[in-house]
């Protein structure tokens, strides 16, 4: 389990189904990691709840707080998607996508009866959110936040001046294999060494890591509830090698946390498995909802949480 929990707890939180056209329309293309999540999927799984209380970070939880401020419950939302954008600066920013129930006329009631006044992006009113992210609407239904910089990006990308998601082959194709299920996220190749070292541990100082890490195109993963806990990843390779020796690093690497852990951890390890496809590296976990809420609750996971 500590190799599906990094995998996890890996960049952004790793908590909806296919994005809408406008909010697809304002993910720009040097995006390094998209996350959605289906609020009523989770809302129906008490571990999917309970995952998302484990590992959301709390500077992610006070989004339900910054909405909150601009009379959005959390109740009213039915679909979040997380990107992590490129700013021009080079520097990682938050966007986020929000749409559910709430309309943008109530919204923008409640800001301006609380005197908020916007600041004009070319055409765009954007509003602060008193938590240091601006908001705004990319349709009367979606709400678009988050840091003012990535804000600004995804405008930019809206309006034509900067490329979308679809002149990103690779995460655009990924993108399209993941999002029909209720939890999935997409990497980039950066984002997905960096993911793969925080995976591998020590493991990752191999010289046989440095060279396929140069080989990796992109990762793609899907996490539902349904019937127990399912978490199938995908990593994207230039060729069958890569893949194979990627495979081999991980097996090892599992080998050993399982000589570490002790109880529930190394059951959990069990139902763990990892192989290559063609091009491609395969990682599968399976748990039931029981022995999964006991691992949330044991020593090893906060280890591996607080990473």
């Amino acid at each position: 389990m500590t190799l599906l929990a990094a995998l996890l707890l890996a960049g952004l939180p790793a908590l909806a189904t296919g994005l809408g056209t406008s909010a697809r329309a304002m993910i720009p293309s040097s995006t390094q990691q998209i996350i959605s999540v289906d609020y009523r999927t989770l809302r129906n799984s008490p571990t999917g709840m309970a995952l998302k209380e484990r590992v959301l970070p709390q500077n992610l939880k006070s989004l339900e707080g910054s909405l909150r401020n601009v009379g959005i419950e959390p109740g009213s939302i039915e679909q979040i998607t997380f990107a992590s954008v490129r700013t021009k600066d080079g520097s990682l920013r938050l966007l986020c996508l929000a749409s559910g129930s709430f309309t943008r006329a109530g919204v923008l009631q409640r800001l301006r009866a609380q005197k908020v006044r916007p600041a004009l992006y070319r055409d765009t009113n954007l509003y602060p959110m008193g938590t240091g992210m601006e908001l705004t609407f990319a349709d009367p239904s979606t709400l678009a936040f988050g840091d003012p910089n990535a804000l600004r990006a995804a405008l930019d990308t809206r309006d034509g001046i900067a490329e979308s998601l679809s002149a990103n082959a690779t995460l655009n194709d990924m993108v399209q294999d993941v999002a029909s299920g209720p939890v999935w996220s997409v990497l980039d190749a950066a984002g997905t060494q960096a993911m793969l070292r925080s995976a591998l541990g020590q493991a990752a100082s191999l010289n046989e890591f440095g060279t396929v890490s140069q080989r990796l195109l992109g990762s793609r993963y899907t996490m539902d509830f349904a019937n127990g806990v399912n978490f199938d990843l995908n990593v994207l390779t230039t060729d069958q090698m890569t893949a194979a020796t990627l495979s081999s690093l991980l097996q090892a690497a599992m080998m050993l946390r399982k000589q570490q852990a002790t109880g529930v951890e190394k059951a959990a390890l069990e139902n763990l498995s990892v192989d290559s496809d063609s091009h491609d590296l395969k990682v599968h976990f399976q748990s039931d909802d029981q022995r999964f809420q006991a691992l949330m609750k044991s020593e090893f996971f906060n280890v591996v949480a607080a990473r």
